[in-house]
């Protein structure tokens, strides 16, 4: 006899095994209790008899939901039940009942969101949340193993920052040190690209945070993003290493968590044409797209989310606009030699409507152009003197993206809103629990 996770069970077949959780629902039937536990891997049935093990039956019924209990019995396939199999328990050792005076707040019925978020620290033990969970994981790990594979090294920016990476109206100011004042990043984009002349290709993945008042399903003040950068790089090898890397993501999600897919009621087909290579057009070609579908815009507007939905609802795959107007790109980003009103950037539009998931591009490499812009921009020259001294001192092209983490899981997830796939939620109105 052993311990085991319930993920597992099946490699236990006949066998004794103990299990270690929290009861996640019960059910009775005569003088049958079948009550099902969670362990933070999936959930079991098990099944006990008053007549065989009247200790367990005494010990289980009316046992209230999420008490945490140890249960001994006999793994055997049950194809009804779920996880194709079952555990007759013969044991039970309860360490702590939920009173009944006191109930676990979030019953197995309808709650309200706000009710929900209220309790963001229980709401994560439901089956749908905890897949949602496990997505993320498997989403980060994958990210992590494409980009080491692609010869990338992970590295560290930092979240204290001097000045904006992304226009100054969404920053968070922190009081530093005698009295000096800092900025929570909004990027680490500016840190990895001294990084990328250290080490040629480097990425970061951490938190950011935007202060920006959004109230959309597709915003948090705060979330996580991957940032690759790289030396000697341009747009089209920023375009290939991002549409690999999304790619590589979604099918790793969907061979490893298959289970949690069916959890969600996702629809996998929708996800399995998510392979390279992703069309690719200009924002040109975006606008006419739009315009023939009743879409008002003109040259120069910036695409909001109806327009982006819009124009993923035309591929199967996401689909990838480059060289946007310079006017509507951040102040770092190279102009196309070709026509400089135009920006070496490109943003990736998840399918199915779920908006804008890497926007990245070449950066500028002239020392002259970027001071030009900083100070067109009204940006603080001497914050930036040390991303200056990167033109200063051996500039080359070198180009990188963003990934915004929330956004590529709440897709893959097919969830209504970003909020449900980050353990604990930071939006507008909302920095509790």
């Amino acid at each position: 006899m052993g311990i085991i996770t319930i993920e597992k069970a099946g490699e236990h077949e006949d066998q004794e095994v103990t299990l270690r959780g929290w009861l996640y629902n019960l059910r009775e039937s005569g003088k049958l209790l079948f009550p099902i536990f969670r362990d933070g891997t999936g959930l079991i049935q098990g099944v006990v008899s008053q007549k065989e093990q009247p200790d367990a039956f005494a010990a289980l019924r009316g046992l209230t939901q999420e008490s945490s209990v140890e249960i001994t019995g006999k793994i055997r396939r049950e194809p009804r039940a779920p996880g194709g199999y079952e555990i007759g328990v013969s044991r039970v050792q309860v360490l702590q009942r939920v009173p009944e005076s006191e109930p676990y707040p979030i019953q197995l019925k309808e709650h309200g969101v706000d009710f929900l978020l209220d309790r963001r620290h229980l709401w994560v033990r439901t089956p749908r949340q905890a897949s949602i969970l496990r997505i993320r994981a498997e989403t980060s790990r994958a990210a992590r193993e494409f980009m080491d594979s692609q010869g990338y090294t992970l590295t560290d920016a930092p979240i204290f920052t001097p000045a904006a990476c992304e226009g100054t109206t969404t920053l968070f100011e922190v009081q530093y040190v005698d009295d000096e004042k800092a900025y929570l990043t909004q990027s680490g984009q500016l840190y990895v690209e001294a990084l990328a002349a250290a080490l040629g290709k480097v990425y970061c993945f951490g938190p950011t945070f935007r202060a920006e008042k959004s109230k959309t399903r597709r915003h948090l003040t705060e979330f996580w993003m991957l940032e690759p950068e790289a030396a000697y790089a341009h747009l089209e090898d920023m375009m290939t290493l991002g549409e690999g890397l999304v790619s590589h993501i979604v099918q790793s999600v969907l061979r490893n968590r298959a289970r949690e897919i069916e959890t969600l009621k996702r629809d996998a087909s929708k996800l399995e044409p998510v392979k390279p290579p992703f069309p690719r057009i200009t924002y040109e070609q975006a606008l006419e797209i739009l315009r023939q579908h009743g879409h008002d815009v003109k040259w120069g507007d910036d695409f909001g989310g109806d327009e982006e939905t819009t124009l993923s609802q035309q591929f199967d795959r996401p689909v990838m606009i480059h060289r946007y107007p310079a006017s509507i790109k951040a102040f770092y980003m190279e102009p196309d030699s070709a026509r400089p009103d135009l920006a070496l950037g490109f943003d990736v539009l998840a399918s199915e409507g779920y908006g804008e998931i890497i926007g990245g591009g070449e950066r500028i490499s002239s020392y002259e152009l970027l001071l030009k812009r900083l100070r067109e921009q009204k940006l603080p020259e001497q914050a930036f003197q040390w991303y200056l001294d990167l033109r200063r001192y051996g500039s080359v092209p070198h180009a990188g993206f963003g990934m915004g983490l929330e956004r590529v899981v709440a897709w893959i997830c097919g969830t209504e809103h970003v909020r449900e796939v980050i353990p604990f939620p930071r939006m507008i109105y909302r920095v509790y629990p």
